[in-house]
């Protein structure tokens, strides 16, 4: 009987390892995660879960009666120390499992502090997992002093969760403005203005000297400005990195994550790998995903083609980030965009529309669902939208989906 093994009990392995048996494989199936916990939802780490909203149940992304159910052995807590391609095996220490196929759904780690400037003080946090959000919990209370580090993302969503709880927040970002790898500078205004109006102290173009400890906790934080703030906590959010050094150890090829071509193979063809570690061909380019959308859409596609499919994946970029009161929602992809065009709703709802010359290519929209939805639909048919359009508030953007 075949035998398909998953390594990465998140996300992606959740979802690839469930649509296995709903397509009908009935061979064996082994899901091996690092954590001890069930597959979880991360999205409602930093958000809900830290906030104390969401008790840690609700995480899960399918009770543990699905596993047994559907006849799907889960190793949790479980380190994988080797592949062997040649052999088809997967080592776990002193246990060896021998797979027909095996899909790498391994995600990402955080990027860390380095030791040599107190990264490994106490007291410093990074946002990645259950056992780091468990760990920060009890810091996020009413007067405490927390220093962010990194202007992303996951670094304005902890902000706005420990000014949510009366925390004073101070955030630092090395790069010019927040948000700069990722967004335009209209978003990024938004954001930081959004912040400040929630007392949040947003230090931009300053970069993180060293943090110092007093007994081997974390006490004070030294910027590259030269001054300094004492600090009860420190949470970095200064990205995250593919997690493939299982891959490179079994000699599979990396290109910004695992390579994989349009269907979810490696370089080994009894090899797939899905998520945040997958490097894969897009309109000419090749990219990684970082979010949930990716991580579901593209580890379906791969199981399909464990079991003989063979479909290309098409991916359909949207990613979403809550921060406050507000709901960003994003549909495409910027990189290579000229000019943005900006949409004024009412009160904080506003949408800002990127081109490449006059094609649509991304649309940040910031508590504008509607803004979002004719965009995305836009832009996964490869249209574009009159320009003169989309700056009108008062024009009705449902006809652009019929131009």
């Amino acid at each position: 009987m075949s035998h398909i093994v998953v390594i990465g009990a998140g996300q992606a392995g959740s979802s690839l390892v469930a649509k296995l048996r709903k397509d009908g494989f009935d061979g064996d199936i082994t899901l091996i995660g690092a954590e001890t916990a069930l597959p979880y939802q991360r999205p409602p780490l930093s958000k809900a879960y830290l906030l104390g909203e969401m008790e840690k149940e609700r995480l899960f992304l399918r009770p543990e009666s699905f596993y047994a159910d559907n006849d799907i052995t889960l190793k949790l807590g479980a380190t994988v120390t080797g592949i062997d391609p040649a052999a088809k095996t997967v080592s776990l220490g002193d246990e060896v499992i021998t797979y027909d196929q095996l899909a790498l759904t391994t995600g990402s780690d955080p990027r860390r502090l380095p030791a040599a400037i107190g990264g490994d003080l106490d007291g410093v946090f990074v946002v990645r997992g259950l056992s780091d959000v468990d760990a920060m919990a009890p810091h996020v209370t009413t007067g405490k002093r927390v220093l962010i580090v990194g202007g992303g993302y996951i670094g304005l969503e902890a902000a706005a969760v420990c000014a949510k709880r009366g925390l004073s927040v101070t955030l630092v970002e090395m790069a010019d403005r927040i948000l700069q790898r990722v967004a335009a500078p209209e978003t990024s205004d938004y954001f930081r203005a959004l912040h400040k109006g929630h007392g949040v102290d947003i230090r931009e173009g300053t970069g993180l000297e060293r943090l110092e400890g007093e007994d081997g906790k974390v006490a004070r934080a030294v910027l590259g400005d030269g001054s300094t703030l004492d600090v009860d906590f420190v949470v970095v959010g200064v990205g995250i990195a593919p997690a493939t050094t299982l891959a490179e150890q079994a000699g599979l090829t990396i290109e910004n994550g695992i390579r994989v071509d349009a269907q979810g193979r490696t370089s080994d063809p009894s090899i797939w790998a899905a998520g945040d570690c997958a490097s894969f061909p897009y309109k000419g380019e090749r990219i990684r995903l970082e979010s949930v959308p990716n991580a579901i859409d593209q580890s379906e596609i791969v199981a399909q083609n464990m079991l003989g499919a063979g479909k290309d994946y098409a991916a359909q970029p949207w990613f979403w980030s809550d921060q406050y009161d507000v709901k960003l929602q994003i549909a495409g992809l910027n990189s290579g965009y000229d000019n943005v065009v900006t949409r004024q709703g009412e009160g904080q709802s506003v949408s800002f529309w990127y081109y490449k010359g006059d094609q649509l290519v991304a649309v940040d929209a910031m508590n504008d669902p509607r803004a979002y939805m004719v965009g995305k639909r836009l832009i996964d048919a490869g249209k574009t939208a009159d320009k003169s359009v989309v700056a009108d508030p008062e024009a009705d953007l449902k006809p652009l989906l019929r131009a």
